[in-house]
């Protein structure tokens, strides 16, 4: 009988073996592992690596990039497929990005940590299995096993067993050299010259040199032209916004909730921290989204969602698709965010009210009503006033109704069952404008600019192309009860309009 002594050193190297097979499996894994996300607007091949640098790789017209020691591992991104006008407007869209990198960085973060928990729990399963094999052989059939290696088929068999893993590896397989490896890593103050003056955080940039397109310099120079005007235009904003109570902002009071409403943003990533500031400068808490976030509704606009969660991670966030969303990847990218997109159904809001709202019916190309399609834009304005109204005989009547066009709202407001209609469509404000309904019950509309300052359905620049705008609705005792815009100017400067007080109609106590 085998004492207990030889067991527990036995236990311990088979322990010690499993860690250490788990830990080489798991490690293998993760270095030859990747990943597809939307990245930047492109479908990005994420691959981790050893070297402590950031290496993205952009295809045969432009240099690749990197970025010198940004963490304990390294990271290849290689960009794919995209829908670019141009290549200056690809590099234009470049630049903006990287005046708030925020957005992309933690979304590479987020997959690497999960292709390493993936690679570490592969690499704990194969771990197991040779403590899996030893208790299943048993001390007798494991006693044959070791007995059978002194035979000539055993010495056969264990000489296999090792060279197995050389001949999936197969180390002596090496690729052709490449034009890329041809090149080589050049500071980007080199390329660009002594004559311009590069921002602090890209002086540790490195361009990879060598047979590029004969343009890269220039399209070096335009991106950073770029990335120098918007850093400079929206940062400023952003610390600005700070200030605009001085300007007449109202600052909710005690026993206030603030929402911020935000529309037609368009891919305009650059207004996203300058709303989140202008927000906080007022006290809001919860966001409202308008829709039209996208120019197209495609998954390379990926982008444009990942910076919106970013600058509102942390507040309440309700949303709709607007008629540029096309599809449903907006809708169903934000929820996965933890957005609640807002699907014809009454929900519970963070002023204590009601809040209902859905998807533009132009934005699929057919409409729907949760699961019906083909559903026409009155169509779904009575559906949504038949929501409203339903909710209001049941004693919860509707604070806010959040749609894309106020127009979605009118039946509802013709009813009288809805206290305020908010939307944005138009790219112009308007409102607050009371609507008396039929029972005699006061509502309100109201329509935001566009926050991305976009003009038609672009919006992507080195600052707006238009007027910039979001609005605060003040909410007490659960209903709304004042409105109010904020715009930032093209040039840089600041329009504050008067808070405008609201008084819905009285809700009548269920007899």
């Amino acid at each position: 009988m085998t004492s207990t002594p030889r067991r527990l050193l036995v236990g311990a190297v088979l322990l010690a073996g499993s860690v250490a097979l788990g830990l080489v499996v798991a490690v293998s894994l993760f270095l030859n592992s990747s990943r597809t996300v939307v990245l930047v607007g492109h479908d990005t091949v994420v691959r981790p690596t050893l070297a402590r640098d950031a290496v993205v790789e952009t295809g045969p017209l432009l240099p690749d990039l990197r970025f010198r020691d940004v963490g304990p591992l390294g990271v290849t991104l290689t960009l794919g497929k995209t829908e670019v006008g141009s290549i200056e407007e690809l590099v234009q869209r470049y630049a903006l990005i990287a005046g708030d990198p925020t957005a992309p960085i933690d979304k590479v973060q987020g997959v690497v940590l999960d292709m390493a928990l993936s690679a570490a729990l592969r690499g704990l399963a194969v771990g197991l299995l040779p403590v899996v094999v030893f208790l299943l052989l048993g001390r007798h059939r494991r006693g044959e096993l070791f007995r059978g290696l002194g035979t000539r088929q055993g010495l056969l068999a264990l000489v296999l067993l090792l060279v197995l893993p050389l001949l999936v590896w197969q180390p002596w397989e090496s690729d052709e050299e490449t034009q890329e490896a041809q090149g080589s890593w050049q500071p980007l103050e080199e390329l660009v010259g002594p004559d311009v003056a590069l921002p602090e955080e890209a002086q540790a940039i490195e361009v990879r040199t060598g047979p590029v397109t004969t343009q890269s310099k220039r399209l070096v120079l335009s991106a950073l032209d770029t990335y120098d005007k918007s850093k400079e235009f929206y940062s400023t904003a952003a610390e600005e916004a700070a200030d605009l109570p001085e300007l007449g902002l109202r600052v909710a009071e005690e026993g206030e909730t603030v929402a911020l409403l935000v529309s037609d943003r368009h891919d305009n990533i650059g207004m996203d921290r300058v709303a989140r500031a202008i927000g906080e400068a007022a006290g809001a808490s919860v966001v409202l989204d308008a829709g039209d976030d996208t120019s197209t509704g495609q998954p390379w606009e990926a982008f444009s969602l990942d910076s919106l969660q970013a600058a509102f991670e942390d507040w309440e966030r309700f949303g709709v698709a607007g008629n540029h969303d096309h599809g449903d990847f907006v809708s169903t990218y934000l929820a996965d965010l933890g957005w609640t997109m807002l699907d014809g159904e009454v929900v519970d809001a963070p002023w204590g009210g009601t809040l209902l709202g859905v998807d533009d019916p132009r934005s699929s190309g057919l409409g729907n009503w949760r699961d019906e399609s083909g559903l026409s834009f009155a169509e779904v304005e009575d559906r949504l006033a038949d929501a409203a109204c339903e909710a209001a005989d049941d004693g919860e009547r509707v604070s806010t109704m959040l749609v894309h066009d106020a127009n979605l709202g009118r039946e509802a407001l013709t009813r009288g069952c809805v206290d305020l209609v908010v939307g944005g469509h138009t790219h112009v404000q308007n409102g607050p404008d009371p609507v008396v309904g039929d029972d005699g019950a006061i509502g309100y509309r109201w329509t935001t600019g566009t926050t991305g300052g976009a003009a038609y359905a672009i919006a992507l620049g080195s600052k707006p192309r238009r007027d910039a705008e979001v609005s605060l609705i003040t909410y007490a005792d659960g209903r709304p009860v004042g409105l109010q815009w904020v715009r930032l100017r093209t040039n840089g400067t600041w329009q504050v309009g008067e808070w405008a007080p609201i008084t819905p109609a009285p809700v009548t106590p269920d007899p």
